[in-house]
């Protein structure tokens, strides 16, 4: 076996891209192919942020692994290892960690966490359960992989899960959120369904929320609003506002909650046949995948009142949803728990450097 390292040669950049494309199905590949190679040629809107080293294993001239390290020049003592992809052959597993783990040490890092794709807003953490057909923002990968990073000494150190609810129809009801609806509507706060030509001004205010309430979060990096705002331009093209809310009190926003329809993986694969399937789901959601939610912190209780107008959408299309990614500890892991089917779970990993 060898470990190549490269940087922008198309050969590389090719069989790099073209790996996933034979480890998984096309049902289950979740990787834009556009997006990795922008990454890869330093040319995304967060490629500024930090330094991507490449690396390609191979046996006997076929690519069998890859990996990322990502380093942040104010992270003096973590990197990131992400864009892992490995054939089912634990010598090679090894192989390839064991190169990870040596360019870190060289490095002087303290330690090694992921998976993370370069950033916390492109894609990070590991599916561990419940390997069936992926939703749209899943950070889906092959079942194995646990067991590949957990036999090459990495310990996990957070835990996510998403939860799968089932369909609400209009006998549904829940106290606590009517409750703090109501209160938040007298108070004088306004939760508001924007329309999509508020886009753009409904994505900045989402920003500026963000960046306070996801500013704990692990691996949580600072990006600038003009970055972010190129960052999350597209998903104008496959957001379905029904679902979607802005929170405002005294005619500022406080609160936000994003959902998208369930377009599964085919956002990522953008031929004529899968947009015409994208422009059709958009309009007619067979699901929603409720993405991100937020509220201010001097605002506490606000978020069961966004989510009530949200069940209330819900309701009236009887449409399954998946609340996504949710870190353990969080309130929004146990919302509307009585209407919870099963939970998809995640982990981030690191391993110590000495």
């Amino acid at each position: 076996m060898k470990c190549i390292r490269f940087n922008h040669e198309d050969k590389y950049i090719k069989e790099f891209i073209n790996l996933p494309k034979k480890l998984y199905t096309k049902k289950d590949n979740m990787e834009d192919a556009n997006t990795i190679k922008e990454l890869l040629l330093e040319k995304h809107p967060l490629s500024k942020y930090f330094t991507l080293n490449k690396f390609l294993i191979y046996k006997e001239d076929e690519v069998v692994g890859r990996f990322i390290i990502t380093e942040y020049p104010d992270d003096k003592k973590t990197c990131y290892i992400g864009f892992f992809e490995c054939i089912h052959d634990k010598k090679v597993a090894k192989y390839l960690f064991n190169n990870a783990y040596e360019f870190a040490k060289e490095k002087k890092y303290k330690k090694l966490i992921g998976p993370v794709d370069a950033s916390f807003w492109i894609k990070y953490r590991l599916k561990i359960n419940k390997f069936e057909r992926p939703y749209t923002g899943e950070p889906y990968n092959l079942p194995y992989y646990y067991e590949l990073f957990t036999d090459n000494r990495f310990k996990v150190c957070d835990h996510y899960t998403s939860q799968l609810y089932e369909k609400v129809d209009e006998t549904y009801s829940n106290a606590k959120f009517t409750e703090h609806y109501d209160k938040f509507i007298k108070l004088g706060y306004k939760i508001m369904k924007p329309s999509i030509h508020e886009y753009d001004r409904c994505i900045a205010e989402v920003y500026d929320l963000v960046t306070d309430l996801y500013s704990n979060f692990p691996i949580f990096k600072d990006v600038e609003k003009e970055d972010f705002l190129k960052l999350y331009k597209s998903y104008e093209k496959i957001i379905n506002m029904d679902m979607v809310r802005m929170a405002y009190y005294k005619d500022k926003a406080v609160g936000f909650y994003i959902s998208i329809p369930n377009y599964h993986n085919i956002v990522y694969h953008l031929t004529p046949i899968n947009i015409i399937k994208i422009l059709r789901q958009r309009k007619k959601p067979k699901g929603y995948v409720m993405l991100y939610m937020g509220v201010n912190q001097k605002h506490q209780g606000l978020g069961k009142a966004i989510v009530y107008s949200i069940v209330e959408e819900l309701k009236k299309n009887n449409l399954p949803s998946i609340g996504a990614l949710a870190h353990d500890g969080k309130i929004n892991q146990d919302y509307a728990k009585e209407k919870i089917n099963s939970r998809y779970e995640y982990v981030l990993l690191e391993r110590k450097i000495k």
